[in-house]
């Protein structure tokens, strides 16, 4: 049985954790679970901490810090402000992901983390090392399976079938055979079913 986990401060983790979920309660956009509507991010945050957790039940503190804080405040550059083209959705993902990890550090920072493990939690958040790196592919599975139980029912309600299909497909892709099997699990409706049927096919 694996040890409990410890932080190598306490105290500085749980503020951490405070500062991101802090931060990410700030997203004016709801999201409504269980009947309860909440920020959008802050309950992402949570759900894709939850999937590293459950797929990684070990996770390093860097890990932990880096699921948390994946997707913060992700609401201050909305889409509408790149082009509406593939290259401007490319650079929007790609500014993103240097505006979390910037955010990210800077708190990290404020809080007294050594500057070795702030790099490494951006290195996450920037899928530097991936898909060589262990934590990053736990962080990258965690990712899409928060897609595939969350987010994939309505990507498929507004979108057209060639595309989604596509999606899920470059999700299944990324993921690792222990990742697939979880999402296998999942419950889907018959509509969504269907296309990770043909997806899985094609």
């Amino acid at each position: 049985m694996s040890e409990p986990f410890q932080p190598a401060d306490p105290r500085r983790f749980e503020a951490a954790l405070r500062r991101f979920d802090g931060e990410n309660a700030r997203d004016p956009n709801g999201e409504t679970a269980d009947g309860v509507t909440e920020p959008r991010e802050l309950l992402y945050a949570r759900r894709l901490s939850g999937w590293v957790l459950r797929l990684c039940p070990d996770a390093s503190e860097p890990l932990r810090l880096a699921a948390r804080c994946q997707h913060l405040c992700r609401w201050e550059i909305p889409r509408h402000s790149y082009p509406m083209t593939r290259a401007g959705y490319l650079k929007w993902r790609a500014e993103l992901k240097k505006f979390h990890a910037q955010k990210a550090g800077d708190i990290l920072h404020e809080l007294g983390y050594p500057e070795d493990m702030i790099r490494r939690v951006q290195d996450l958040n920037l899928k530097q090392h991936f898909p060589g790196d262990p934590e990053a592919r736990v962080l990258e599975d965690a990712l899409c399976l928060v897609f595939l139980q969350y987010q994939f029912a309505g990507l498929a309600a507004k979108t057209a079938e060639d595309k989604t299909i596509n999606a899920v497909q470059k999700s299944w892709q990324k993921m690792t055979p222990a990742a697939r099997a979880e999402a296998l699990k999942l419950n889907y409706g018959e509509r969504e079913k269907a296309l990770l049927e043909r997806a899985l096919k094609e």
